[in-house]
């Protein structure tokens, strides 16, 4: 027995729509007589008159009317299928799970991911701001998309992307005296309340070599995990530190100075993709507009 297809439910559904076989001939850029044999092919297999001839148009019948309603509905569906997947092919929609180390989850990168966002109404998004073996431990399991962590990346395996190294800072309490200096030195320390990171982390590990290398002696009176902590501390007028550049931002105003330190101590970070699938192409947007980006930090 011979099925509908397509094209004949295709014929029907402009011909509903223009009025006349003509111009649904023009909409599927077919010609006339094909678009009439399609319509009496479709009769014939559903056994109903369609459409009955009133001078030189076409008028629907009530069973075209009814029919009409199904038809379209299947086409919505059809063309909502369509548009999603525009959608998905210029990266626009979806979903996003990011995971980033504390400073660049305290400001800097739900600014740029805002904007990245506002680009692609449909995306949906879900950010955690975690220190970096949590964002790595996420991305290898896959609950995330793409994470932001501090490089040495623990786990060797995962795919990752390096990202410009901005240049870390001296971070001081507004008033001090060493804002009076455009550029500050190990030597600049000597004696200073400092307030550090915690012992063990890589950042810790590459200021207090810059000070041993100069036989700097710090007054180190406050650890801390976090470069938020670190900043809310200097701007207390506690003492001083060097900071990642991204939470130094964000502090700028809110009573701390940041300056330029040498000798130069990159602060550097990768994005990270699961191992197990291609990485998402909307995450890849995502970090390539971060690369763009990372040009303001450029001396």
């Amino acid at each position: 027995m011979a099925r509908i297809n397509s094209r004949q439910v295709e014929a029907f559904r402009a011909t509903m729509l223009t009025g006349s076989v003509t111009e649904a001939a023009a909409l599927m850029t077919v010609t006339q007589p094909a678009v009439s044999r399609l319509l009496r092919d479709l009769q014939a297999l559903l056994k109903m008159e369609l459409f009955e001839r009133r001078g030189t148009g076409l008028v629907p019948t009530a069973a075209a009317m009814a029919l009409y309603t199904e038809v379209e509905r299947s086409f919505v569906g059809l063309e909502r299928i369509t548009a999603a997947a525009e959608e998905i092919r210029g990266r626009r929609t979806g979903s996003l799970r990011i995971a980033a180390l504390p400073a660049l989850s305290n400001g800097y990168l739900p600014r740029l991911t805002g904007h990245f966002l506002k680009e692609r109404p449909n995306l949906n998004l879900a950010f955690f701001g975690v220190i970096s073996p949590i964002v790595v431990d996420w991305v290898l399991n896959n609950q995330c998309d793409v994470g932001f962590a501090e490089v040495p990346i623990a786990h060797s395996g995962l795919p990752s992307q390096k990202l410009p190294a901005p240049a870390r800072v001296a971070v001081l309490p507004t008033g001090h005296r060493l804002t009076e200096k455009e550029v500050l030195e190990p030597r600049d320390f000597e004696g200073e309340t400092f307030i550090s990171l915690s012992a063990g982390s890589s950042s810790r590990h590459l200021v207090d070599q810059i000070f041993h290398r100069h036989d700097v002696r710090r007054v180190l009176r406050v650890e801390t995990a976090l470069s938020e902590i670190m900043c809310g501390m200097v701007s207390s007028g506690l003492g001083v530190a060097i900071c990642d550049p991204f939470t130094a931002q964000e502090f700028s105003t809110r009573g701390v100075v940041v300056r330029r330190f040498l000798p130069r101590i990159d602060f550097e970070f990768s994005a990270v993709f699961p191992a197990q699938r291609s990485p998402s192409p909307v995450a890849l947007d995502l970090v390539e507009t971060m690369r763009k980006a990372l040009v303001e930090f450029e001396d």
